[in-house]
């Protein structure tokens, strides 16, 4: 088998579900493709919620090995997945993209954050299985 595919999971401001995929694919898929997050803006820190209910899920926290970064900060990737920021959202180059239409949970409660997470890891598992089984 040849190298891993390269993942970027990418948003605006890469602070919170671009994070949060690039954590869960790091954790549940590791063996199937290299995960890297990044957005056209940077916020200071990650998103403290998301940080917070990523380390009560899943023991991770995404603080020690993560940080909101640019694009141009990661290497060339394979695959590009996008947030679901519509006509904003940041391009790059990729042999395939597509979106995933998550809400920005920002702001909003923990229910709200708890489905978006949900929703990563399903999307997470099913990116891992398609590559997995060479649809990617």
């Amino acid at each position: 088998m040849g190298q891993k595919p390269k993942v970027a999971f990418v948003c605006v401001h890469n602070s919170c579900r671009s994070q949060i995929a690039e954590a869960l694919g790091r954790l549940l898929a590791a063996d199937s493709f290299d995960s890297y997050s990044a957005g056209t803006q940077t916020k200071p820190q990650i998103n403290q919620d998301a940080v917070r209910l990523m380390k009560q899920l899943y023991g991770v926290d995404m603080e020690q090995k993560q940080h909101s970064k640019l694009l141009r900060e990661i290497p060339p990737v394979d695959i590009v997945i996008t947030m679901g920021c519509n006509v904003s959202c940041p391009s790059l180059p990729c042999r395939y993209r597509e979106d995933w239409g998550l809400d920005d949970p920002t702001g909003k409660g923990d229910e709200i954050f708890l489905e978006v997470i949900r929703i990563i890891e399903k999307k997470v598992f099913q990116l891992k299985s398609r590559i997995d089984n060479g649809l990617l």
